[in-house]
């Protein structure tokens, strides 16, 4: 057992010198790389439209990435490249994304337990049965996004919280849909740039140690001005008259052991924190400890007979987005690709010395409106740029909140355009722009008067 063991630890182990990852092609100008650069511009294409083609996202993504790596290792070989420095640079990028899978599982499955165990339906329903005005609603709906969004992903978020507001609409709510809708946008995205659970790009500047877990919060006041900003400059323009009042619905209770999953995932979090910050152990192990506790109460409801009929956690495992984890796995792969034939070289060359890191970092934030801030902070991280921690907390903020800019922009965006269809569209966002444009501004403003 004990020889078996060493046999199967050797076939999958990465070379000793993997780390040390072989130097780039520097073949941007060649046909296959022209080719290889095409291939990911066309299926993000297709990302963009999913809305109207019904093209799951990962699909284009993950059969670009695959292409892409067949031709540059077939690239690289023509350059005198040999198998450890092809798979050295393919086994970086499956550490970075594995890392990244790991971690957002957890978060996922916790999130989707917490649902299953009406956690946010009672929100919902509470909220629901206050009789505030419209404007009040666009307020607290606006800031239970900002904050939700700290440890909830935008999507989730905008969707929950969008459930509220929808809750509300009838035809003559029209403009307080449409504007609640693009306050929910900005305020998801805003609270999830100051917080490291709160976005994929700001889990993703974590874990590469670039800002340490609590400089995250120094961009608090500036996420909140981003968010603050525009939705002073809405209010005006949503209705201060109460909605109509509908018929009493049925009370809706927190399930069996809602409040000890909450509790759970509060602590997980706790567990991640700790042990990056004093035992150097990456987030991601101290999320799967805190999977593990719910695992264990999964166990414990089951053969404790504290639901009716079987419990299963591995239900919330599978409802997890796995569209959006593989839509991951292609973007690494195909910007990881990418680089090794040598074009983030040449696009960090360009945007950070010749540009200059700030306009670099405030104009990839606008890009973000365009394309997903996903791929946009992994393509920085694999270029890695010499920033200060004023200018990684710069491109943190301005890839977190430039998708707010056009209804497409997040995927908070894209989740409400279908969830109040007939109430928010992408040209009812776009009126908006200049507003929205105008808290970028002065988060960024703020953000160097605060952090240097």
């Amino acid at each position: 057992m004990y020889r078996l063991s060493i046999i199967l630890l050797s076939l999958v182990a990465v070379p000793a010198h993997a780390s040390e990852l072989a130097p780039t092609l520097g073949q941007t100008g060649s046909i296959i790389g022209i080719i290889c650069l095409a291939m990911f511009v066309i299926s993000y294409g297709f990302v963009m439209t999913e809305e109207f083609t019904g093209l799951r996202k990962s699909k284009p993504v993950i059969m670009a990435s695959g292409f892409i790596w067949i031709l540059a290792a077939y690239l690289a070989i023509q350059n005198g490249y040999g198998r450890e420095e092809i798979r050295g640079r393919l086994m970086h990028d499956l550490m970075n994304y594995a890392e990244l899978l790991l971690f957002l599982l957890v978060s996922m499955t916790y999130t989707n337990a917490m649902t299953e165990r009406n956690v946010f339906e009672v929100l919902r329903s509470w909220l629901s049965k206050k009789h505030f005005s419209y404007r009040q609603l666009f307020w607290i709906t606006g800031v239970i996004a900002f904050f939700l969004s700290s440890f909830a992903n935008n999507m989730t978020t905008a969707l929950l919280v969008g459930a509220v507001v929808m809750a509300f609409a009838d035809k003559n709510a029209k403009s307080f849909v449409n504007l609640s809708f693009i306050n929910i946008v900005v305020a998801a995205n805003a609270g999830g740039a100051f917080s490291p659970f709160g976005d994929i790009t700001t889990l993703m500047v974590w874990q590469s140690g670039h800002v340490a877990f609590v400089e995250f919060f120094r961009l608090f006041v500036p996420a909140l001005l981003n968010f603050a900003v525009p939705a002073l400059c809405m209010q005006f323009f949503v209705p201060n008259s109460l909605p109509p009042a509908k018929k009493q619905e049925e009370k809706v209770l927190l399930k069996t052991g809602a409040k000890r999953i909450t509790a759970f995932f509060i602590l997980t979090i706790v567990f991640a924190i700790l042990g990056e910050h004093y035992l150097f152990i990456p987030p991601f192990m101290g999320m799967m400890v805190g999977l593990s506790f719910l695992m264990m109460l999964s166990y414990h409801f089951s053969v404790s007979n504290a639901f009716e009929g079987h419990y299963d956690i591995f239900n919330c495992v599978r409802d997890s987005e796995w569209d959006t984890l593989l839509f991951f796995f292609g973007v690494v792969f195909a910007v990881g690709g990418l680089q090794f034939i040598g074009y983030l070289d040449l696009m960090s060359h360009t945007l950070y010395i010749d540009m200059g890191p700030t306009k670099a970092n405030v104009t990839l934030g606008i890009l973000s409106s365009v394309i997903d801030n996903i791929p946009v902070m992994f393509s920085v991280l694999s270029m890695h740029p010499e920033m200060n921690v004023a200018q990684w907390q710069l491109i943190t903020l301005t890839t977190g909140v430039g998708g707010s800019l056009l209804s497409v922009g997040s995927a908070a965006g894209v989740a409400l355009m279908g969830q109040g269809k007939g109430f928010y569209t992408f040209m009812g966002h776009l009126k908006w722009m200049p507003v929205i444009l105008l808290g970028y501004i002065v988060s960024i403003y703020v953000h160097f008067i605060l952090n240097g």
